[in-house]
């Protein structure tokens, strides 16, 4: 079990931890730092500090009510449904790849792609903010035609790897998958 520090598009740290269950089957975790409770602080103080400003002007109580309310909302949805604590890759050399996305929350998204639908593992580059990103994805066969590709699935959305961390994870998926 290795685990390495690399740091995402942002300059953020994240931590790639890699582990061999077998010479067929290995796995992969892409973690991002935790929900800063600085940030949360700064956020819900000034969304407040603007109601009671409000408040002091028009002397409705509802505004305050519907900052509070509003405030535990969006963060509840952020945790919920935004903010991913890590991203999981599986290779399964004979059975194919899943991919796991854990939230802040608890709730997770599980995704399997079988082998037999997969054409290749690829680093790609994109165009993102003004800048060239690199991002790792799987090239799914087109059913009817066995030389084209159907689709692009991308990995690591989130934590979003800058192209050393990729590189070795790639290099480990080819090993995996060419042995099958």
């Amino acid at each position: 079990m290795a685990d390495d520090a690399f740091t995402d598009i942002s300059g953020k740290t994240i931590s790639l931890d890699c582990q061999t269950h077998s010479s067929f089957c290995r796995e992969f975790t892409v973690s991002s730092p935790k929900v800063s409770i600085g940030k949360v602080l700064v956020y819900t103080c000034s969304v407040w500090l603007v109601a009671y400003i409000v408040f002091f002007f028009t002397e409705n109580t509802a505004v305050l009510s519907s900052a509070i309310i509003i405030t535990l909302v969006g963060m509840m949805l952020h945790i919920h449904l935004v903010k991913v604590d890590h991203e999981s890759l599986l290779v399964i050399g004979s059975l194919g790849i899943q991919v796991t996305s854990s939230y802040a929350s608890g709730r997770e998204t599980t995704t399997f792609i079988e082998k037999s639908k997969i054409k290749d593992i690829v680093i790609n580059e994109a165009i993102y903010m003004h800048q060239i990103i690199y991002y790792l994805c799987v090239l799914l066969k087109d059913p009817s035609e066995p030389n084209a590709v159907s689709s692009v699935v991308p990995l690591f959305q989130s934590s979003k790897p800058r192209l050393n961390c990729l590189e070795k994870v790639y290099r480990s998926c080819q090993e995996i998958l060419s042995k099958c």
